[in-house]
């Protein structure tokens, strides 16, 4: 069947969806809406949804040969051509599968990962993702050498396909072996590459580090670049899919003409998202690591609003941001439709706010929050510098509410309030003639 996987893509390609849900598991997203919508992304046509509870994870074909049989019935049926699990398969799954319904089997993380590789635009998200394909291939080699064809093309043609040629015939055993020299030798060039660009993001990021830094979360399709169009007007592409955008978008945002904080979109966060994409993205996610605050935006319309957010959450813990100050933003208000939902999630998070990114609803109270917080422990300063130190000057017309300036040859006096982050930020240049109210 090494034909069958010629290509991971499912691009305009009849697909059949497919739910295994062990009993003795607690399944949560187990009607498909989420394994849909990432088939839709694609670009697949789902032309119909099998769910199976079983007993236990048969070790040959997952669900077993019996409902792998009926499993073939329905491709026959349906004329399909891919079946996509919503579970991980082994390497040794899949290929027993695809022995019985004769057709391409993909689970869950090359589905997924297949999405990040189309959407990938930057050279640093192209690189992300050919990483996390081919860290997500490496151990499957064992069993399915040939997969390695279908992974060598999210930046291009890559050195994973190069085989071949003097010296490289005999048998399956010695193919595998220089796969998997080539594999490991692109594996780690790329690492290598992205260290680069990590160094240059961290550099970056350090420039910032007198800034007041926000980081929108949240799950997938929940509104966030909506949200910081509304508030930056960052023009970031927003599109009713999954993964629409994978590159950190970093703006400027004036809250009500009183200070100044930059603001920055990350990529969306889904269920079971394969940790190969979230090693090799963390160099985007690191916008979330080193912000002040996180936002975290919930699409509270989607009836699995409760498991979205502990999948966001996990995936923040996962990074090192479980304990960050986050508000949540109960997003997408204007369409809701599930009252008691809205209800509940108000109860459990109290301090949340209702909003419509899209309308722009409780976005002025949004600004004011943050405001607020930005303020919160402000004291009030005066500082003395020289009138050519415009470092200090341009530090104080971002960071702080200013009361008043006096100019002379000699000095500049800004009298101005200012909030705790900030004034640590202040003292760590280690001005000498700072004074606050309590001194």
């Amino acid at each position: 069947m090494e034909k069958v996987r010629n290509k991971l893509k499912v691009e305009k390609e009849r697909a059949i969806l497919v739910n295994a849900i062990v009993k003795r598991y607690k399944n949560r997203n187990d009607n498909l809406a989420e394994l849909t919508a990432l088939a839709e992304t694609a670009g697949a046509i789902v032309v119909n949804r099998f769910q199976q509870k079983i007993s236990r994870i048969n070790p040959s074909t997952y669900i077993g040969k019996g409902k792998a049989k009926m499993l073939w019935d329905r491709v026959e049926e349906h004329e399909a051509d891919v079946v996509i699990f919503d579970n991980d398969l082994s390497p040794g799954q899949i290929r027993e599968l695809e022995k019985i319904v004769e057709i391409k089997i993909l689970d869950r993380s090359e589905l997924i990962l297949d999405i990040f590789a189309t959407h990938a635009q930057t050279t640093q998200a192209k690189l992300q993702v050919e990483l996390a394909q081919l860290q997500y291939t490496y151990p499957r080699l064992t069993r399915m050498w040939s997969h390695l064809d279908t992974v060598a093309g999210a930046a291009g043609g890559t050195a994973a396909g190069a085989v071949g040629g003097i010296g490289t015939r005999g048998t399956g055993e010695k193919q595998l072996e220089i796969d998997r020299r080539l594999v490991h030798k692109r594996i780690t060039e790329l690492k290598r590459n992205l260290a680069a660009i990590d160094k240059r993001k961290i550099r970056e990021i350090d420039s910032r580090k007198n800034a007041f830094k926000i980081g929108i979360v949240g799950y997938t399709n929940a509104g966030k670049s909506t949200l910081m169009n509304a508030l930056t007007d960052a023009n970031v592409l927003v599109a009713d899919k999954l993964f629409a955008t994978l590159d950190t978008r970093t703006r400027k945002w004036t809250l009500s003409g009183q200070a100044e904080v930059l603001l920055s979109d990350t990529v969306g966060f889904v269920s079971q998202l394969p940790h190969q994409l979230v090693a090799s993205f963390k160099a985007t996610l690191e916008e979330a690591v080193n912000a002040d605050l996180l936002m975290h935006v919930v699409d509270v319309s989607n009836p699995e609003v409760f498991e979205q957010i502990d999948s966001v959450n996990k995936v923040l813990k996962d990074i090192g941001c479980g304990q960050k100050e986050i508000l949540i933003l109960l997003n997408k208000a204007d369409v809701i439709s599930n009252v008691t939902a809205l209800e509940s999630l108000e109860t459990i998070y109290p301090d949340a706010i209702c909003i419509s990114a899209k309308t722009g609803l409780n976005l002025d109270k949004v600004t004011q929050t943050i405001l607020h917080k930005y303020q919160k422990g402000e004291s009030q300063i005066t500082i003395t510098c020289h009138p050519g130190d415009g470092k200090t000057i341009s530090f104080m017309q971002a960071n702080s509410c200013i009361i008043d300036t006096q100019y002379s040859e000699t000095e500049v006096i800004i009298k101005a309030r200012i909030g705790k982050t900030q004034l640590n930020m202040l003292k760590r240049h280690k001005y000498t003639d700072l004074k606050t109210d309590d001194d």
